[in-house]
């Protein structure tokens, strides 16, 4: 890619996705909605830390606020390498593979940059986890005023939880037969994604019930 994705204007981003180039992709977008929900939460945190909505609930509100910018960094950086390790797909398909050496060779660099492709976007599942746990303790003592943005950002985490399964589902049948990772991922996703619709509606109506 001529620039990273996170370094981008909204808009040549939301551009370059529209078009016939596969990357930045759907891992991508994913890993960036994740990022907006940590920035959202984080958020939310400065608009309650140290005033009084925030009384009594002070350490719980740094230790959210932390952990949401990690979160965030590690999402950004997750955007970029989805794409990359993306690319690297793309490029090894494209190797010759006129002899035997080059098919072996082409099948051995294929192998690895699907297992990238694969592990990137399941990263993605488990820190968009995180920022979805941290809009659910949000929810309850965040600022009032901003409490619609605790929900937004909920259901950007949700989003990408949901967005960089499917790219790690669609990578897994490309994964070598013998590869451990086929069966790891898919049991690490199934763990994640359990009671998710669940997890999502309560963190709504919480939200909602404080919307009055």
């Amino acid at each position: 890619m001529e620039a990273r994705l996170t370094n981008l204007p909204a808009r040549e981003l939301i551009e370059r996705l529209a078009t016939s180039d596969p990357i930045p992709g759907g891992g991508s977008a994913s890993a960036l909605a994740g990022a907006m929900g940590a920035a959202l939460v984080h958020m939310v945190v400065a608009l309650t830390a140290g005033r009084p909505a925030g009384a009594g609930n002070e350490a719980a509100l740094d230790e959210i606020g932390m952990e949401a910018v990690a979160a965030q960094s590690d999402l950004l950086r997750l955007a970029e390498l989805d794409a990359v390790a993306y690319d690297a797909v793309i490029q090894a398909r494209r190797l010759p593979k006129g002899t035997d050496l080059e098919r072996q060779s082409r099948e051995t660099q294929m192998h690895q940059a699907t297992r990238e492709a694969t592990m990137a976007p399941l990263e993605t599942v488990r820190r968009a986890a995180d920022v979805l746990a941290l809009a659910e303790r949000l929810a309850p003592i965040g600022n009032r005023n901003a409490v619609s943005d605790v929900g937004v950002g909920a259901l950007l985490a949700a989003t990408a939880m949901r967005g960089a399964a499917l790219n790690v589902r669609i990578n897994l049948p490309y994964l070598a037969a013998a590869d451990p990772l086929r069966d790891d991922a898919a049991a690490q996703l199934h763990a994640l994604l359990e009671g998710l619709d669940g997890r999502e509606l309560e963190v709504r109506q919480a939200v909602e019930a404080r919307l009055g």
